[in-house]
């Protein structure tokens, strides 16, 4: 079993060419994926399959063997990516309505499924079980896809519709409902006859495997994650090889207990969550695994799936094509607006609930794969569901929009305002509260940040503020999350900013987000604010830093004038001179004034007013870009001696926040540098330094340990350590922070100073009051 380059490359060129038209024109990648099988696999031109003309040609007939198996382990990880972005909480939390829907639109087509199946039971090839057939095909008609629905909702901008929060809750219930059946209906599948020992033993294998993988999943996994933080393991990929390996044991222990390898990857998934790593690990693992699976070995499962289709059966199968097609659509809306008739919200949004759940994807596909490869279904049976698929799926932006707009025309699109009234903002700086300041008088406003002091500032001006992590669920919830209207994002942190908005948007279902695009000279990354579906808080880059000093300092006078534009684009053109921020637009709308935050892509009236940040010429001269990072860097205030080694293992931990380098790399490298010379300045003052790949790229970590810090053995304690990384061309401000640090430890009372001062927050103040020479 050969691995064919050629083969895996062609696969991976035809899954990339689906999959970036179908995301293209709106759909998800498996769509397109499935499609350029289906037309470049046998069923059409045949160019890729074993049998291919190519492969004929080429000599390498039997070249997919071994490409099955890379798509068989992409099927997996796949499920384990699933099994990771569902949280079983939600399944709790999900709304009467949502529950309802789920059930109706999953229990109606199963049954019209099963019955179709049964009715053309005659049709089916010899071999084929027809009960067992018809419960795959109930299974696959009744499967809701969450892979569209979050854009569709936010194209629609409908988010914050109670539609949305019932569609997404349903299409959660439902996918994990389908995957319960299925685990039910697999361990019978291979009993050559039913009888009442062999339906007990099978029952007893997959409640014994249910019943171990909770207690393996709550229990051992939490202790086997704390074991290997203790052992001072910080690397991602050891993290991710340990994640293979409990996904691939789970995926064993289903297989043993005659289940399929899939559910035990996706229970895994649900147990390696959130609370086993720290929630920047958990992120990067959860990207990693998603990048593997959905970016690499899924493609290759679903083009290959698309060799599976025969375009045959809509000669000998016409009339079970067409059954089926009616059953997912028929049953799909028709059972969940049926359903959804106690909540009293009305048939019409039932209907519509209904097409937009109406949709399939990854699960559909992955489970009739496994029933075709088990010969539970026939061929012509997987090529009908994987037609139903992409045609259903298709259909759903177009149904829905034409829903959404049945609704808005009779007046029936409820919006829960009642419910999301408030702003949630991350991040407490001081540009970040006299924000929340301007909004609060028309709304209530909530912030969250990890650095108490600026909470207890908050807290002092009168506003509503939590001290905890932003990429901390529960930390959001105690910051009101869940009834935000609007999440902005605005710490001195580009990647936190990014990861708490993906937190407030997937996990609280926030309608609105608003990014902050740090600068200076930076452009908004509109590929990653389209992904996130966030605006660019104040429409263009800003150097928060200089901000924050100067709002700190009182020196910001606040303006209102007429709006100088239609659109922001126009606005930011007129108040291009000088250091100006548009903080919001405040506008009268029948008698009541609404205060919003200025964004990139916001809605600028006739008659609005902007309200615009000044800094004043005085305050601009006193702070340079050296007191900026001064402003934002990592403070570490210690208070035990440590020798070079652990110095430098914290210190390059502190700096690994927000950057690409591990902290293993970060500590050989300022390792390496000590070697070469020491980076002791003065007796008590030390710069250790480092290069940094990249361009425009430079980090400062300040370090006071009242005890010292052993950078050598014939040299003094240090306690004042500037930590310095940058890239090339980042030489010139090497020196001049250099330069800085040089003037602020000649001062003759700085020393003492920074020996009593109380605290990292104190420090910092010290540094930035220090008399030196600032260079603009």
């Amino acid at each position: 079993m050969e691995l064919s380059l050629l083969n895996l490359l062609l696969v991976l060129l035809a899954a990339w060419a689906g999959g970036a038209i179908a995301q293209r024109i709106g759909y998800p990648a498996v769509l397109g994926e499935l499609v350029i099988g289906i037309v470049l696999g046998p069923a059409m031109l045949g160019l890729l399959g074993d049998h291919s003309w190519v492969n004929e040609w080429l000599g390498m007939e039997g070249g997919y063997v071994a490409l099955n198996v890379l798509a068989q382990l992409g099927v997996l990880l796949l499920m384990l990516y699933i099994g990771m972005e569902i949280d079983p909480k939600e399944l709790g939390k999900a709304s009467w309505g949502g529950f309802l829907a789920a059930i109706g639109g999953f229990a109606t087509p199963f049954v019209m499924g099963w019955g179709v199946v049964y009715l053309f039971r005659a049709s089916l090839p010899e071999g084929v079980n027809p009960h067992l057939a018809g419960i795959f095909v109930g299974i696959a008609v009744g499967v809701t896809s969450l892979a569209t629905k979050s854009r569709i909702l936010y194209d629609l901008k409908i988010l914050d519709t109670r539609i949305a929060h019932v569609m997404m809750a349903g299409a959660l219930i439902a996918d994990t409902l389908s995957l319960l059946i299925f685990a039910g209906v697999i361990g019978f599948a291979e009993q050559s006859s039913v009888e009442l020992m062999g339906i007990v033993r099978v029952a007893a294998k997959a409640v014994l495997f249910f019943g171990s993988a909770t207690l393996v999943g709550l229990y051992l996994l939490p202790l086997l994650f704390k074991l290997v933080k203790r052992a001072g393991i910080q690397h991602r990929g050891i993290y991710f090889t340990l994640m293979l390996l409990i996904a691939l044991a789970f995926g064993e222990a289903a297989h043993l207990a005659g289940l399929h390898a899939v559910l035990g990857t996706f229970v895994a998934g649900l147990f390696l969550r959130e609370g086993m790593l720290e929630p920047k690990v958990n992120r990067e693992l959860e990207e990693l695994v998603r990048d593997v699976s959905v970016g690499f070995l899924a493609p290759i499962f679903f083009v290959m799936a698309g060799f599976e289709v025969s375009l045959e059966v809509f000669k000998t199968d016409l009339w079970l094509f067409l059954a089926i097609m009616a059953v997912a659509f028929v049953g799909k809306i028709v059972g969940t607006a049926l359903f959804y008739l106690p909540t009293r919200n009305g048939w019409r949004e039932g209907v519509v609930l209904g097409a937009g759940m109406n949709g399939r994807g990854a699960v559909e596909i992955i489970l009739a794969g496994i029933a075709l490869k088990m010969g539970l279904i026939s061929k012509e049976i997987f090529s009908i569901l994987v037609f139903m698929a992409i045609i259903t799926t298709a259909s759903v932006p177009m149904f829905l929009k034409w829903g959404v707009d049945w609704l808005k025309r009779l007046n029936l699109l409820v919006r829960s305002a009642a419910k999301r009234n408030s702003v949630l903002i991350v991040g407490a700086t001081p540009t970040a509260r006299a924000l929340a300041r301007l909004l609060a008088a028309a709304q209530p406003v909530w912030l969250i940040d990890s650095n108490q002091g600026r909470v207890d500032a908050a807290k002092a001006e009168g506003l509503n503020a939590v001290a905890g992590n932003a990429l901390d669920t529960e930390a959001l919830s105690q910051a009101n999350a869940p009834s935000a209207a609007l999440g902005l994002t605005m710490t001195t942190n580009a990647e936190i900013n990014a990861l708490s908005a993906r937190n407030l948007r997937d996990v609280f279902m926030v309608p609105r987000l608003g990014v902050l695009v740090l600068g200076p000279g930076r452009r908004a990354d509109e590929d990653a604010l389209r992904h996130l579906q966030a605006s660019e808080l104040f429409g263009k880059a800003v150097v928060m830093a200089d901000w924050d000093h100067w709002f700190d300092k009182d020196a910001v006078d606040i303006q209102r004038i007429p709006a100088p534009g239609a659109t922001p684009a126009e606005i930011l053109a007129a108040l291009n001179t000088g250091p100006v921020l548009p903080l919001a637009l405040e506008r009268e709308v029948d008698g009541r004034k609404l205060t919003l935050p200025f964004t990139g892509d916001c809605e600028v009236r006739e008659g609005d007013t902007l309200v615009l940040a000044r800094a004043r010429e005085d305050a601009q001269l006193a702070s340079d870009r050296f007191d900026g990072l001064v402003r934002e860097c990592t403070v570490l205030d210690v208070d035990e001696p440590l020798d070079r080694e652990a110095f430098f293992a914290r210190a390059a931990e502190a700096l690994a926040e927000g950057m690409p380098e591990t902290p293993e790399d970060i500590s050989r490298a300022l390792h390496d540098r000590e070697s070469m010379s020491s980076t002791i300045l003065t007796p008590g003052l030390a710069v250790p330094h480092i290069m940094l790949e990249g361009e425009k790229r430079f980090e400062l970590l300040v370090v006071r340990d009242r005890k010292g810090v052993m950078l050598a053995d014939d040299a003094e304690p240090v306690h004042a350590l500037f930590v310095l990384a940058g890239s090339q061309d980042e030489r010139n401000f090497h020196l001049k922070a250099l330069s800085a640090i040089a003037q602020i430890w000649q001062s003759s009372e700085f020393e003492s100073c920074w020996r009593a001062a109380k605290g990292a927050e104190e420090l910092r103040r010290l540094l930035i009051d220090a008399p030196r020479q600032r260079i603009k």
